[in-house]
């Protein structure tokens, strides 16, 4: 094989130079080589990159957008110092609107210690729930904890009650059912714009539903005369069950705004 045979080996699907043309012209091999060459279309070309999938794209450009827009990550404490700020400003004026009519901040009648434990054990679930839905928490949240903490609230909450009765049964329990649910508008409503900052889990829409309807829950235990089992279960605790249920509902149909990792 002559030097120039090698050259044109190496020129194999690019352009020949005048003097291999030349070479080719003369030579039986390298004609051949060329020839066969060009009928089987040149060498294969790597097959073009697959394009990422539509909604893979898209995510990656909103993750793109978020991150240029907020290139630097929000302290997740602040949001949480905000939520508790709004569950004092709602608790105290609570207690103080409610304690205008007559009965003072704290008209439960029942034992100091009893009325105090109880409200004890229910703002240890209004905080819990409040870091349990805003704090960044990489394991998965634990349902179970979460469920024994509201049936335990529930249950001291029921039997931690006077026995007493104080108010008419009907009209009673209208007016703590509606005074619940008003008071949980604004912590609701705060706690779900919150929630919207990230992908949305239930475990932490259910915190902070039991978390910003526990604020009222726990107005009502300070503030309400009437002891019963019967009251306390419908007026109180069943009310502030089905709030945190809603609140899960409306979280999972709102759309979630931040999409940066």
């Amino acid at each position: 094989m002559k030097p120039e045979c090698s050259r044109v080996m190496d020129s194999l699907g690019g352009p020949l130079p005048a003097e291999l043309e030349a070479h080719v012209a003369s030579c039986a091999e390298c004609r051949a080589l060329v020839g066969g060459f060009d009928a089987l279309g040149g060498l294969p070309t790597a097959p073009p990159p697959e394009a990422p999938a539509p909604k893979l794209e898209a995510a990656h450009l909103r993750a793109r957008a978020e991150l240029e827009a907020h290139p630097k990550a929000t302290p997740w404490w602040r949001e949480l110092l905000v939520l508790l700020a709004v569950y004092t400003a709602v608790f105290a004026g609570g207690l103080v609107l409610l304690g205008r009519h007559g009965l003072g901040l704290v008209g439960n009648q029942a034992s100091p210690t009893m009325v105090t434990s109880v409200a004890l054990l229910t703002l240890v679930l209004v905080g819990g729930g409040a870091f349990l839905a805003i704090a960044p928490i990489r394991r998965r949240l634990p349902w179970g904890l979460l469920a024994l903490a509201a049936v335990g609230v529930a249950l001291v909450q029921v039997m931690g009650g006077s026995g007493l009765q104080s108010l008419l049964p009907v009209r009673g329990m209208l007016g703590c059912m509606g005074t619940e649910v008003l008071m949980s508008v604004l912590p609701l409503g705060v706690a779900l714009v919150l929630l919207c900052r990230s992908a949305f889990e239930p475990v932490r829409a259910l915190a902070a539903g039991l978390s910003a309807a526990g604020v009222s829950l726990l107005v009502l235990h300070l503030h309400c005369s009437d002891g019963t089992v019967r009251h306390l279960v419908s007026a109180h605790v069943l009310p502030w069950l089905l709030l945190a249920g809603v609140a899960v509902l409306i979280r999972s149909r709102l759309p979630t705004r931040s999409y940066a990792p």
